[in-house]
């Protein structure tokens, strides 16, 4: 039968077995799968099915359990109460590391324990067959079954299963043949999955064929996700699928979620309802986004955390006559919103940036650790391109807490629409932005320019945003595309939150707010002639301040000196004090007695 006329052979072949009334034999290949036994097919249909009938296989479990118990162990039944009641307490109080997410959940589940439990004991006392226990069980079982049913995540888990168990057609039709699927999870708002590749595939493919996924899984377009697992293995991709928009309608405030700057700060969820949670000690901030895409709301969020933190003190600059920051004024220490006081602003925040940098080199620190007694210093700019068109001579002082604030805890947080090098005053301010915040740009390139260059071909489309709030966030600890929504806080929610706030926040501490003082009325040695032992030097001398430095720590008491006394004798700024200390206590000549306590290092020393 073979041969190119194998076709005719077997027509010709089935028109005469037709004219003779016979029927024509079957032939079965060997590669041909078996016709499926009726109880195979039993099988086959009661695991396809086994979530909807999972009620039926816990009574008949528990059924034949109380057949066994009472055959042989009818004695254990109190054993029983005594487990039953153990479980229900488990799952009420340790319910959430099961998976049960809800107080409905653990509840349902503790219920069906103790039914089940409790009938398990009466079947191993008196018999399953006693009457009523066959009846309780029967309704009791369909009547637990109600939730079981009509549960959503537990239909989207079956739904979702059913899905992936045709992914190999699926890969094979989107070319990537080869991949399969490790694990599944359904959570609040859709399903994540992770998956293997096949040698040579990358996630990469995966993005490029994401199209191609959600028609294949039918979701509707921009539904799925694709992101890097956390092994960070190349061979291995996680798949997001949402069943409908989180972020369709604006999220409230829930309140602030830190009380130092010290915690991570929430400013919305991811669609999957984790927080979006970032650390601002010591990183400064860059918000972009075109008008309108929320970047007043993310500012909202930030003011909204920061002023219930007691270890942080609030500057500001709005050159907008404070429009957008003026709401937020009872928690904001200073706010500028002319470009003399944005110079003057930045100018004292630099001083107080090198009066502390002088103070941690004197008493051997390396960082500011922020304490209500010495907080943080925060810096927000609201459309800094303003800053730079009208105060030019500014950016420069801002470029300098760029490169040197984080040390000691002067933070810049900077918002502006497209941060381009000549919006961000031409300096290297924007290089220094640790934390990166992407609302929605109007064009593909103004991705790079808020995230980084290159994060667009990355895969982090702010350009696709289509809400106002939701934003993309680039930060060490958020390293993958995941799209977030900030907070809304509504006008009045802000009224509230600034009053409520109002007396929580710090103010500056000794060291900074003496600095700022020290460049506002500067004095020297020619103001007036301290008084003070210098027998070596005469008063006029260039060594004067270094003589009277000296004689003011040796003739220190005990218990040491302060800087403020050493500055009334020096007639110096607090800077150039703790510069001299840090020298002095390198080469082992001063030390510091207690906190802001110094004297010198003498024979008669103890």
């Amino acid at each position: 039968m073979n041969g190119p006329y194998r076709p005719y052979r077997m027509r010709r072949h089935a028109r005469r077995m037709r004219r003779y009334g016979l029927q024509p034999m079957t032939i079965i290949n060997p590669g041909d799968p078996l016709p499926e036994t009726a109880a195979a097919m039993l099988l086959r249909w009661a695991w396809r099915y086994r979530s909807e009938l999972a009620p039926a296989y816990l009574s008949l479990a528990v059924a034949l359990a109380g057949w066994f118990m009472h055959d042989g162990h009818s004695h254990v039944w109190p054993l029983i109460l005594t487990l039953t009641a153990s479980a229900v307490a488990a799952l009420l109080a340790g319910g959430r590391r099961l998976g049960l997410a809800t107080g409905s959940e653990r509840l349902y589940a503790a219920t069906v324990a103790a039914a089940a439990g409790a009938w398990l004991s009466a079947a191993a006392a008196v018999g399953p067959a006693h009457r009523p226990l066959p009846q309780i069980l029967l309704i009791g079982g369909s009547v637990l079954a109600v939730p079981w049913w009509a549960h959503r995540r537990r239909r989207a888990k079956v739904r979702v299963e059913r899905t992936l168990a045709v992914w190999p057609q699926i890969a094979q039709t989107i070319g990537l043949a080869g991949s399969h699927v490790m694990s599944a999870v359904v959570d609040v708002w859709g399903w994540r999955a992770r998956f293997a590749l096949a040698r040579g595939q990358t996630i990469d493919d995966v993005i490029a064929r994401l199209p191609a996924i959600e028609s294949a899984l039918g979701t509707f377009r921009g539904a799925a996700r694709i992101y890097p697992t956390d092994d960070g293995l190349a061979n291995r991709f996680e798949l997001r699928v949402l069943d409908s928009d989180p972020h369709a309608e604006a999220i409230p405030w829930p309140g602030p979620s830190v009380t130092s700057i010290t915690q991570p700060i929430d400013l919305g969820p991811f669609e999957d309802a984790t927080p979006a949670r970032v650390l601002l000690l010591r990183r400064h901030v860059l918000m972009g986004g075109v008008s309108g895409s929320g970047k007043s709301g993310g500012l909202n969020v930030l003011m909204g955390n920061l002023s219930a933190c007691a270890d942080v003190v609030i500057w500001a600059i709005d050159l907008k006559r404070g429009m957008e920051l003026a709401p937020w004024s009872s928690c904001i220490n200073r706010l500028a919103t002319t470009p003399d006081q944005a110079r003057a602003l930045l100018a004292d925040a630099v001083t107080i940036l090198e009066t502390r940098a002088a103070m941690l080199a004197a008493t051997g620190r390396r960082v500011w650790e922020p304490t209500p007694e010495m907080p943080a210093l925060v810096i927000i700019v609201d459309e800094y391109a303003e800053l730079a068109d009208d105060a030019a001579d500014a950016t420069a002082d801002a470029d300098s807490i760029g490169r040197r604030g984080r040390a000691v805890a002067v933070t810049m947080v900077a918002a502006t629409q497209r941060p381009t090098q000549k919006a961000m005053g031409q300096g290297a301010l924007r290089s220094q932005m640790d934390v990166r915040i992407c609302f929605r740009t109007r064009e593909r390139k103004d991705v790079d320019l808020v995230l980084g260059q290159g994060m667009l071909a990355a895969g982090w489309h702010a350009h696709t945003l289509n809400a106002p709030g939701k934003f993309l966030i680039s930060a060490p600890e958020h390293d993958t595309p995941r799209r977030a929504r900030a907070y809304l806080l509504t006008d009045e929610i802000v009224s509230i939150t600034a009053a409520q706030h109002g007396d929580i926040g710090a103010d500056l501490d000794d060291v900074s707010s003496g600095a700022m003082t020290d460049r506002q009325h500067p004095q020297t040695p020619a103001d007036t002639a301290p008084d003070a032992p210098n027998p070596n030097h005469a008063a006029d001398s260039h060594d004067a301040p270094e003589a009277l430095l000296w004689a003011a720590l040796s003739l220190a008491p005990a218990e040491g000196i302060t800087v403020p006394e050493l500055m009334d004798q020096t007639r110096m700024s607090r800077p150039w004090i703790y510069q001299r200390l840090a020298d002095m206590a390198h080469t082992g000549h001063v030390t510091q007695v207690s906190r802001g306590r110094w004297r010198a290092v003498t024979d008669h020393t103890e």
